[in-house]
């Protein structure tokens, strides 16, 4: 009876041409989720550095987009336009740049979602094809031992372990990030605020324009 070997390595090379390309596929496919994760996290801290050292009125290059749109929005005076209307329009300036800069913090999400909700079907789906082959196998060989249907349904577990391998991390990945973006977005709306009532209060001179 033919062994089989239990190591990563041998499931691989034991496994059929599709078996093969799905646990290819899985292994891409899970180191592109941890290059994710590491990207989106440090994202996520330089981020949440610059919006506390800003709080703390010091120099922070990420979120001088955000507080440059606020300068801009201060310098255009309406005549009509009440200290309340003049607040919410620099916040509101502020706060498209805070979307936009959180939108590409944060741009790898989707992919550990997709990846985190996709792979184990992908999973699924090699496994299928081991028991195929295990089926194929039997009734190619007229027998029922385990030494015939022993190498499909390694490859069948083989290409489920892998493709839960690769969902689990994007998974707790991508709830532990969210988490913490949301934390992030919370400062980030705290400091527009702040920075907002500042702006608004500030005097000095200005450009009028007439409201349409």
């Amino acid at each position: 009876m033919n062994s089989i070997g239990l190591s990563p390595l041998a499931l691989f090379l034991q496994a059929g041409v599709v078996g093969k390309g799905v646990m290819t596929l899985l292994l891409l496919v899970s180191v592109w989720s941890w290059a994710l994760i590491l990207q989106i996290w440090l994202s996520g801290r330089r981020l949440s550095a610059a919006v506390t050292a800003a709080r703390g009125d010091e120099e922070a290059v990420l979120v001088a987009g955000i507080l440059e749109a606020g300068a801009r929005a201060q310098t255009v005076r309406v005549a009509t336009e009440t200290h309340a209307d003049r607040r919410l329009r620099i916040g509101e300036s502020m706060a498209r740049a805070a979307r936009a800069l959180l939108l590409e913090a944060e741009g790898g999400l989707p992919s550990l979602a997709a990846i985190s909700s996709t792979a184990p079907f992908v999973g699924l789906f090699g496994t299928v094809w081991g028991i195929m082959s295990s089926f194929a196998s039997i009734a190619d060989a007229h027998d029922t031992s385990l030494a015939v249907v022993a190498p499909g349904i390694a490859e069948a577990l083989a290409a489920t372990a892998i493709g839960l391998a690769a969902a689990i991390p994007a998974s707790v990945g991508y709830n532990r990030l969210s988490a913490a973006f949301s934390r992030v977005s919370a400062d980030l709306d705290c400091l527009v605020q702040e920075r907002a009532d500042r702006l608004a209060a500030a005097g000095g001179p200005a450009a009028v324009k007439e409201a349409a």
